[in-house]
């Protein structure tokens, strides 16, 4: 239950809210003011004050992006996304995480991935999911279970992953409904979909679907299987038409890093409806993980530079989870900002990291942020000093080779383990090639700022 000073500022955030709704263009920042006034820590300080600054300018892309949130988006799930987000999440979920972490000495997360189940319609190369097999599931107690836990702890923030989430269609919406102060972002296929699950959407006010895309229609059939890009286009526009928010995810690989990174591209985002797009590096997990896939210090470079430049210029919001590093001061796992929970209730550091020494039907979520490895993962950050080389696993092989080891994580792939050594062995050609790269990014990324 929340305290009478918790109930207060939740009422006075409505009310901000619910001014902002009369005039956006004119009273946007005020919700700023007030965020500002309760970071007593100063956690999101900086990230304010860059919000604060771009939309001061009436003409620029983020202007535009936030006034598209009015125009584009049904009143009320914007609403009820805002209170979730900013009272639930980035306000009185912020003073509960840190009150947590101050008592036991852990991470605690801000957002919490978990996989409802292994099973998918889909068999995309290069993807680990598959290989769980399609019988694995987290119950719908067991989720409901894992976000009471979270809630005690501040987190407001569900992302599922999988596997296909959208297999869970009814309990997915159940979990909604139950915990309509709770925002939820599902990473999909969007194959599945349709107009009931828009209606569904449109009823719970509290879903927010992130569709995989991997660029053009030939990129992504290539990956993903045939006909799926006119689907995906399908389940955008069905979005679109109902006034839905969503999103997409983009894994950047050797094939198609030139399409993702095309000012075409982004502009078919936007022009669908996309009001964010998370861009993420192709990781080699597996026993029978495509290496030739992983892209060159080249290509990255240019997913650097095209991420930065489209922040500059397009109304959308952009988050490279692997050259962003540098706002998030490294590496996020292991409960500094998020973990993740596989369909057989193995609590993992990281969505890309398939070891653990915690399961959720073992342990409850305060024993896994304090458990040996999740310990190591929190002791260790940031794991390198250049935040362009965040990663224990692809830029720093050597660190989580030693996590691994000296915690005695187990893999947590039902299918075919994967010693941590064939993992880290494949990652160090790849480590070594971009670590002269990214220092040199760095250092004049330091030198301009």
């Amino acid at each position: 239950m929340g305290t009478i000073k918790d109930k207060t500022t939740s009422v006075a955030l409505k009310k901000v809210i619910q001014y902002i709704e009369k005039n956006p263009g004119e009273n946007i920042t005020k919700i700023l003011d007030w965020l500002d006034k309760f970071d007593t820590s100063g956690m999101i300080t900086k990230q304010l004050t860059v919000v604060r600054d771009v939309l001061s300018d009436p003409n620029n892309n983020w202007t535009e992006l936030v006034n598209s949130l009015y125009t584009d988006i049904d009143a009320d799930v914007r609403v009820k996304l805002f209170e979730n987000f900013i009272i639930h999440s980035a306000v009185l979920g912020l003073k509960q995480r840190e009150d947590t972490m101050n008592t036991y000495h852990c991470n605690v997360p801000w957002a919490i991935l978990l996989d409802p189940t292994s099973a998918c319609n889909l068999k995309c190369v290069g993807c680990w999911a598959s290989e769980y097999g399609h019988q694995l599931n987290l119950t719908y107690d067991e989720i409901d279970n894992i976000i009471e836990q979270g809630k005690q702890m501040g987190v407001y923030m569900y992302i599922y992953t999988g596997g296909e989430p959208m297999m869970r269609k009814k309990d997915l919406i159940k979990l909604c409904e139950k915990h309509n102060d709770c925002v939820f972002l599902a990473f999909t296929n969007a194959t599945l979909i349709d107009e009931a699950f828009i209606q569904e959407m449109l009823r719970v006010k509290n879903f927010v679907p992130s569709i995989s895309i991997e660029g053009n229609e030939y990129t992504t059939d290539l990956r993903r299987g045939q006909g799926t890009y006119q689907k995906v286009l399908k389940a955008m526009k069905l979005l679109k038409d109902n006034r839905l928010p969503f999103g997409v995810s983009c894994c950047y690989t050797s094939q198609n890093v030139e399409v993702l990174s095309s000012e075409a591209f982004m502009d078919s985002l936007i022009d669908s409806g996309a009001k964010f797009a998370w861009f993420f590096h192709y990781m080699p997990v597996g026993n029978d993980a495509v290496t030739d896939l992983l892209c060159t210090p080249e290509q990255r470079v240019l997913m650097y530079q095209q991420i930065r430049k489209f922040r500059n210029e397009k109304p959308i919001f952009t988050i490279d989870f692997q050259n962003d590093g540098e706002y998030v001061g490294g590496c996020i796992a292991a409960g500094r900002n998020y973990l993740h929970i596989n369909p057989h209730g193995d609590i993992e550091p990281c969505v890309f990291i398939h070891y653990s020494d915690s399961n959720i039907r073992e342990k409850s979520l305060l024993e896994a942020l304090c458990s040996p490895l999740f310990m190591a993962y929190k002791e260790g950050q940031p794991f390198n000093d250049n935040h362009l080389r965040p990663c224990p696993m692809l830029e720093n092989p050597e660190k989580l080779r030693e996590m691994v080891h000296r915690t005695n994580a187990k893999s947590t792939d039902l299918q075919s383990n994967e010693n941590v050594d064939h993992l880290c062995d494949k990652c160090q050609s790849y480590a070594h090639n971009w670590q002269s790269v990214a220092d040199e990014l760095w250092q004049e990324y330091h030198k301009n700022s």
